[in-house]
């Protein structure tokens, strides 16, 4: 199955309870850590409840 990798660009200090919640999910701690998925439809609306803080890395 495809991959995705999601990085983390954003700090999670002063984010909502759930935002910050999610990002621990995806398995993201530090500003810059780079994590490997399976390209599926619950990582891709992980992914999409926190856009604004994590990046798609071709």
């Amino acid at each position: 199955m495809a991959t995705i990798k999601v990085k983390l660009t954003r700090s999670k200090i002063g984010r909502i309870e759930k935002q910050k919640r999610t990002i621990e999910a995806l398995g993201l701690k530090k500003i810059g850590q780079i994590v490997e998925h399976e390209d599926n439809a619950q990582i891709r609306g992980m992914i999409k409840k926190v856009n604004h803080m994590v990046e798609i890395v071709e």
